[in-house]
């Protein structure tokens, strides 16, 4: 017998996970023995492999084939998720690729194509995993829009609707003008930019005097409803109710005063643009201000940008400042470190913006999972260092934006029969939704082709915070053999940047959803970093293919590579 030369990782890691595979050696059902269970965290179905989702799996594989050789019913749930903003960027491109506009297609069209691509490339990191090893039992995997997790996503909307904690309102969210939708307080990330002061001066009506403030967005002068000064500033008491006359667009303001302007910033003068700034918007309703919005969805300007209809934010930035110098209006500019907020998902920067939006309130929900994790420690971090990052999450949450104007994900399951504020009701479809209407209006006339759904869809995050549950159908048949056997699950491996996202959330729907924890454990893993401690990631071009490491060096030595690396 001839022994081969040479080890051939690729033929004996295929050969082997095909045997496992045909014999179904993965596959979990409930029995006599101890249950130990694992979800994956749903890649985004747009995915594909790379370091971090290595390090991650292969822990997990770690943990679930130790749970084997002890003996326990070692279960471990793979699945997708099915990212509403990546996926629909994602189509939105391809389509754009074949000289189709998204807005020119109804929702079903638009829809039609989406699940178009998520049934070509949707599978793709699932194979990926398979290619590292990952024992996962793939006759459960699952994906976020699959018929049953959706009816359990409508379900828990309407239950907690139903409780007086989902609620319809007008406020100031965060926009992603690329995007062209809402985004909640934890999808912004705040980055320190170089920018610049702008010192602008405004005429005071009747006068030949003038006012200077400091703004960093020159451009949203041409939304400006009045001039704010602190009462304690004796600078301006002689200003007390007179005008100001906003530059270029000539529009007369009041001068209120205020003790939120800050007398040591800037110039102590705070232009107030209630339709562009969160704590703008509260002067404004505090002095029944008129609100005025100058952009459009995209961040260009509209009508109210006079000349600069049509033309993006930045682009006017820098004329505006231009004509506003031409015009001796502007003082001087002079640079400015400061935070701006920026897109999780698109990278662009947002946009503070007024509009009606669906919240869930967070903070009776919260505390079963504050409690659970910081004083009784039933959930345990690992490292434990994150605790304080939870505790300061958890302890200033707010509530939660839930909708999203996208095509792609769980659409709001309301139902609106007039113009009126409250002239909705919320139900699991169309027909039960009339039944509502008929009881709420005493309308009989009123029939189910009268009746609009919301366009809106959820959150992703709505529907992955019950991931533990739903993929054991626990939020549909809540006493179900299997939800009973697998929950609460036992540890969970993830990275330390979705810990608000997505584990605090899960904490938060076990509790309320199933009264106990959804798992004991939670693993944060680190992140994969280059020699230069520099995060890897396709953008900074430091990140090796995933697969071309597993073809070169075999699974096997590509996980233990990674694991010998991690802390």
């Amino acid at each position: 017998m001839s022994i081969p030369s040479k080890y051939d990782a690729a033929k004996v890691e295929q050969k082997w996970y095909d045997y496992w595979m045909k014999h179904n050696f993965f596959h979990s059902t409930p029995d006599e023995r101890t249950p130990y269970t694992i979800v994956i965290p749903p890649p985004n179905v747009t995915g594909i492999l790379h370091m971090g989702h290595m390090l991650n799996n292969t822990i997990q594989d770690v943990l679930i084939r130790r749970a084997r050789l002890q003996g326990k019913n070692a279960c471990w749930v793979p699945g997708t998720d099915h990212a509403s903003i990546a996926t629909e960027a994602k189509v939105v491109t391809k389509l754009k690729e074949k000289g189709i506009d998204k807005n020119d297609l109804s929702r079903e069209e638009f829809l039609a194509h989406a699940w178009e691509w998520t049934n070509e490339y949707g599978g793709v990191i699932l194979n990926q995993l398979k290619k590292l090893g990952c024992s996962c039992d793939w006759q459960r995997t699952k994906f976020t829009l699959d018929e049953d997790m959706s009816e359990s996503v409508i379900s828990v909307f309407i239950d907690l609707y139903n409780k007086g904690l989902i609620y319809r309102g007008f406020r100031m969210v965060n926009w992603d003008p690329k995007a062209q939708t809402t985004l909640s307080d934890e999808e912004v990330i705040y980055e320190e930019r170089q920018g610049n002061l702008y010192h602008i001066t405004y005429a005071i009506q009747d006068s030949d005097e003038q006012l200077t403030i400091a703004t960093t967005r020159p451009e949203t002068i041409l939304g400006d409803s009045a001039i704010c000064v602190n009462p304690n500033d004796d600078r301006f008491k002689h200003l007390r109710g007179k005008k100001a006359v906003v530059p270029i667009c000539d529009r007369v303001v009041p001068i209120i005063e205020d003790e939120y302007v800050d007398i040591e910033f800037g110039t102590g003068c705070l232009k107030v643009t209630p339709a562009h700034d969160e704590n703008d918007k509260i002067l404004g309703d505090k002095y029944s201000l008129e609100v005025i919005d100058i952009f459009n969805p995209d961040a260009t300007l509209n009508s109210y940008g006079l000349h600069y209809e049509g033309k993006d934010r930045f682009v006017v930035r820098k004329e505006i400042s231009k004509e506003l110098k031409a015009k001796g209006c502007l003082v001087k500019t002079e640079s400015h470190l400061h935070k701006v907020g920026t897109s999780e998902r698109t990278k662009v920067v947002i946009e503070p913006r007024l509009s009606d939006q669906w919240f869930l309130k967070m903070e009776s929900l919260a505390k079963p999972a504050i409690e659970a994790v910081l004083d009784s420690e039933t959930v345990k971090l690992f490292p434990k260092k994150f605790k304080n990052t939870y505790r300061h999450w958890m302890e200033n949450i707010r509530d939660w934006n839930i909708s999203r104007q996208l095509y792609w994900g769980h659409q709001i399951p309301a139902y609106y029969f007039g113009d009126g504020k409250d002239d909705f009701v919320v139900a699991d479809s169309k027909e039960a939704a009339l039944e509502l209407v008929h009881k709420k209006t005493q309308n009989i006339n009123l029939k189910i082709e009268n009746l609009r759904q919301d366009s809106d869809v959820l959150d992703t995050w709505f529907s992955s915070w019950l991931w533990p549950i739903s993929v054991f159908d626990g939020v549909r048949n809540p006493n179900n053999n299997e939800i009973n056997y697998y929950y609460p699950t036992n540890d969970l491996v993830t990275g330390p940047d979705i810990l608000f996202f997505w584990v605090a959330r899960m904490i938060v729907a076990g509790f309320e959803f199933r009264y106990e924890k959804p798992f004991q454990n939670v693993y944060l893993t680190g992140l994969v970093r280059d020699k230069e401690r520099r995060k890897m990631s396709k953008s900074l071009g430091n990140s090796p293919d995933a697969l071309k490491l597993i073809e070169d060096f075999g699974a096997d030595g590509v996980r233990v590579g990674l694991l010998l690396s991690s802390a």
